[in-house]
C-alpha cells in the first residue's frame, strides 16, 4: 500500500489507495492516545469518502477507550469552537482541504480547539510509526453521542464581532459558492441573519465538487460571471472545509485570496489597534497596513500551527495566512471563511461602498509561485548561492530563505513532503514577480 502524506497537523491521502479505513482508525487512536481524558469531537467536511471514514476513526477511538462527539458535516472552523463548547480533549476533521475528490485527510485539533503544534504532531506521527496502540477491553470502550447544535456556538461568536444592523440595513445581494463542501450550513445562515439576499451555489454539502476545489481564478471563472448575472455586490467562495475564502466583486473580477485577509485587516485596523501576524508566505499588504495604522508587525513560520503560536505569543489581535484564511482571536484561533464574510460585509456596510473600490485602495502587489525538482541534500547550497546572486536583498532564514528588497520579496522553501523546492516571489507587478521567481529558479537548477 501507498503512504499517506503525513504531517504534524494530520494526514491525507487516496482513498483506497494510501488513505484506508485502517489507516484512518490507526491514526486517530494514536492521536487519542497522548491526550488528556475526555471526549473527542469528529466531524467531516461532506465528501463521499466522509461517513465511511468517519465510521472508521469513531471504531478507532472508542477502542482506545474515548468517548466520541460526532458532529457530523461541519467547517474545519465549527471544528475548533466545538471542541472548545464541549470542553473535549481533542477533535478531528475528516477533510482533503482543497485537493480533488478521490483525497480525504485528517485534521488534528487539540483541546483548545487548534490545530496541532509540531511537537505535538510529532508525538502522534512517532506512535503511529510503531503500530503499538493501548486498545482497551470490553468494560472501557467508548461510546459515540450524536452533537445535536453544530454551528450555533459560531455563530453566535460571528456576530458579535460586527455591527449586524448596520449590514442589514444595506440588504446585500451576496453570491456564496460552498461548492457542496461543508460552509454552506453555516454560510446561508450567517448571511441570513444579516440580512442578505443569498444566492447559493453548492449548498449540498455532499462533495460533488461543480469545479475543482481549490478557489482559484481559473476554477473560479464559471462563479465569477455568475456574481454579475445575478448583479451581486459581492461573491464569496469557500473552499470544501470552509477555512479558506475567495472573493470575486461586483464586477465579477476574481480578487482572489490574497486580499481576504488584507481586506479584513484593514476595516479590524480601522477600529481597533495592536499586534498583526501572518505568516512569511502571506502578501507585503498585510505588513503596509500594520504599518499604515502603526502597529507591530510580525511574521512567522508558514504554517496555521505557527501563526497561531506568534499570535498567542504576541497577544495579536489579528491574523492569518495569505491563502484565505483570517484568524480572528475573538472567534477561534482557526483560519476562518466565515471570519472574512462577516468583516468584509462590515467593511462595506460601514464605508458605504463596493467590493473593487475596497480593494482599489489597499497596497497593490502580484504574487507568483513555482516549485521546482530537488533532492532535499542539495537544498542547503542552493540557498547560499541565492544569498550571493541576491546581494542587494536581505535575508532571512527563519523559513527556508525570504529575500525582501524595499518593494518585493522572494521565499525559497523546501518541502517536508517530497524532493521539491517552493519558489514564492511577490513585486508591484506580475511580470516582475514571474521574473524573479525565473530568476531564483535558474540558479536553484543550476546549483
Amino acid at each position: 500500500m501507498k503512504e499517506p502524506i503525513i504531517s504534524v497537523s494530520g494526514l491525507r491521502g487516496i482513498v483506497g489507495e494510501s488513505l484506508t479505513p485502517d489507516v484512518a482508525m490507526r491514526f486517530a487512536a494514536s492521536f487519542a492516545a497522548g491526550l488528556s481524558s475526555g471526549p473527542l469531537v469528529v466531524t467531516r467536511d461532506g465528501r463521499t469518502t466522509g461517513r465511511m471514514l468517519a465510521s472508521a476513526i469513531h471504531a478507532g477511538l472508542c477502542a482506545v477507550g474515548r468517548c466520541v462527539i460526532d458532529a457530523d458535516i461541519a467547517a474545519t472552523p465549527t471544528t475548533g469552537v466545538l471542541v472548545r463548547q464541549h470542553a473535549a480533549a481533542g477533535g478531528i476533521q475528516i477533510s482533503a482541504s482543497h485537493n480533488p475528490l478521490p483525497y480525504n485527510g485528517l485534521k488534528l485539533f487539540d483541546d483548545k480547539g487548534q490545530v496541532l503544534t509540531a511537537d505535538a504532531g510529532e508525538q502522534v506521527v512517532a506512535l503511529y510509526r510503531t503500530g503499538e496502540l493501548p486498545w482497551v477491553d470490553h468494560k472501557r470502550v467508548g461510546q459515540v453521542q450524536t452533537c445535536q447544535d453544530v454551528s450555533q456556538q459560531h455563530l453566535q461568536l460571528l456576530m458579535a464581532t460586527i455591527e449586524a444592523d448596520r449590514i442589514r440595513a444595506k440588504r446585500f445581494k451576496v453570491l456564496l459558492d460552498s461548492n457542496h463542501g461543508a460552509g454552506s450550513t453555516l454560510g446561508r445562515n450567517l448571511l441570513e441573519q444579516l440580512g442578505c439576499q443569498v444566492i447559493l451555489l453548492g449548498g449540498s454539502p455532499d462533495g460533488q465538487f461543480a469545479h475543482p476545489p481549490e478557489p482559484t481564478a481559473e476554477n473560479l471563472e464559471s462563479v465569477s460571471c455568475q456574481v454579475t448575472q445575478a448583479g451581486a455586490d459581492v461573491g464569496f467562495c469557500q473552499d470544501p472545509d470552509a477555512d479558506r475564502l475567495a472573493v470575486v466583486d461586483e464586477k465579477g473580477n476574481y480578487v482572489g485570496e490574497e486580499y481576504t485577509l488584507a481586506l479584513c485587516l484593514d476595516h479590524v485596523l480601522r477600529q481597533r489597534t495592536g499586534p498583526v501576524v501572518t505568516n512569511c508566505a502571506t502578501s507585503r499588504m498585510a505588513q503596509d497596513l500594520a504599518n499604515k495604522y502603526d502597529c507591530p508587525f510580525f511574521r512567522s513560520q508558514v504554517g496555521e500551527a505557527n501563526v497561531v503560536a506568534l499570535m498567542q505569543a504576541q497577544q495579536a489581535m489579528f491574523g492569518g495566512e495569505g491563502n484565505g484564511g483570517p484568524i480572528d482571536p475573538r472567534v477561534g484561533y482557526v483560519r476562518d471563511s466565515f471570519v472574512g464574510m462577516a468583516l468584509i460585509l462590515a467593511a462595506l456596510a460601514e464605508r458605504e461602498t463596493t467590493i473593487s473600490r475596497l480593494t482599489g485602495e489597499l497596497p497593490r502587489y502580484a504574487i507568483h509561485k513555482t516549485k521546482i525538482g530537488l533532492d532535499r541534500d542539495q537544498v542547503a547550497g542552493a540557498l547560499k548561492k541565492l544569498v550571493t546572486a541576491f546581494a542587494d536583498a536581505t535575508p532571512d532564514h527563519l523559513d527556508g530563505l525570504r529575500l525582501d528588497w524595499s518593494d518585493r520579496w522572494l521565499l525559497v522553501r523546501a518541502s517536508n513532503t517530497e524532493p521539491i523546492v517552493r519558489v514564492i516571489a511577490e513585486a508591484p507587478t506580475h511580470n516582475q514577480a514571474v521574473a524573479l521567481c525565473q530568476q531564483a529558479t535558474n540558479l536553484l537548477q543550476s546549483a
